[in-house]
């Protein structure tokens, strides 16, 4: 089958697109959502002096963005020549710390700033002994060198390195933000997408713009991009598939509702696992009405079915016992679909 021009340009665009924003320089003005964060970046650059800092929040929220941020306002354009970059979960070990990271974090810059940046990305995955050997580090080089961490997880990050750290928190980005960004780039690359396909992908991603943006293009490499194509490239049932099953489950009607179960285990290749974070959320999503005593029921048994899932246990047993569950309290309760 010959790919139309058009079609092969759309698929390879996004993905240039992607490249060209991760690197093209960046200001703190650039970022959204996080005001407060951006408020006192822009303060220490204004002084020329920052304390150590430590970047902790979900993935995709703009943590890794904000240092490059920070660093080419500080520095100019040329930033890269004064920030050592290195991600921690590749480079964790204590030789990277004693021999990399030592080396540069030992030279003094000359010019108008009087520190470097050393950027340890995914910090939270740094062995013990490297994080030892860092905060060591930190203390010895406190006038030559600044150090940025990174971390999804800053509980795994020792206390003692935390507190010599100003702690930046970073939250997921609000829906309005991902949405506009998304329609930008629809525009910009003429994909033709549905408004409530792009609030779809922003109910996935969770105000992860990383996620979001590669939901979005894998949803285009499809063709046009609807709510469908986008639970299709994510590998989730629709919603409306869930809310069906869990009404025929309440409704006493187990049979139909377990032959529902398998129809959407084959067709989607779901697991166990995917399956019931479906069902938890549609329980709460508000168009199942339900008492809130029977919620607390529903929630604390999906929450015991999930721990066997983890656990091992067979995915079409448990959540078969999780549909007959829901019939008893569904007959209980007087449930009609």
């Amino acid at each position: 089958m010959i790919v139309s021009e058009e079609k092969a340009r759309s698929r390879r665009v996004l993905a240039e697109l992607l490249w060209a924003e991760k690197y093209r320089p960046r200001t703190l003005d650039e970022i959204v959502n996080q005001d407060e964060i951006v408020a006192r970046l822009k303060k220490f650059v204004e002084e020329k002096n920052a304390p150590h800092l430590l970047f902790a929040g979900p993935p995709g929220t703009g943590k890794t963005t904000a240092a490059h941020c920070f660093a080419h306002d500080l520095y100019g354009e040329d930033y890269h020549r004064y920030m050592l970059e290195l991600n921690a979960s590749d480079e964790r070990g204590i030789e990277v710390i004693r021999s990399k990271v030592k080396e540069f974090a030992r030279a003094k810059l000359p010019g108008n700033i009087p520190f470097k940046i050393v950027l340890l990305d995914e910090a939270d995955n740094m062995t013990a002994d490297a994080q030892q050997a860092l905060r060591r580090l930190m203390e010895m080089y406190t006038a030559t060198t600044r150090f940025i961490l990174i971390a999804n997880y800053p509980s795994k990050i020792i206390e003692p390195i935390q507190s010599r750290c100003a702690v930046f928190r970073f939250t997921p980005l609000k829906k309005e933000d991902v949405v506009s960004r998304l329609k930008w780039i629809c525009e910009q690359e003429k994909v033709d997408c549905e408004e409530n396909a792009l609030e779809t992908i922003y109910d996935i991603s969770e105000g992860d713009m990383r996620r979001a943006i590669n939901i979005l293009q894998a949803a285009a490499a499809i063709g046009r991009v609807t709510v469908d194509t986008v639970y299709k490239v994510v590998g989730l049932a629709h919603p409306h598939e869930i809310r069906e099953m869990i009404k025929l489950a309440l409704a006493g009607k187990f049979t139909e509702a377990r032959n529902r179960l398998r129809t959407l285990m084959i067709n989607y290749g779901l697991s166990g696992n995917d399956i019931v974070k479906q069902i938890h959320r549609e329980i709460f999503s508000g168009e199942i009405q339900l008492p809130e005593e029977y919620k607390i029921l529903i929630a604390d048994y999906t929450g015991e079915i999930q721990f066997r899932l983890v656990e091992g246990a067979d995915d079409e047993i448990q959540l078969n016992a999780f549909i007959a569950r829901l019939a008893f309290i569904g007959k209980k309760l007087g449930y009609k679909a």
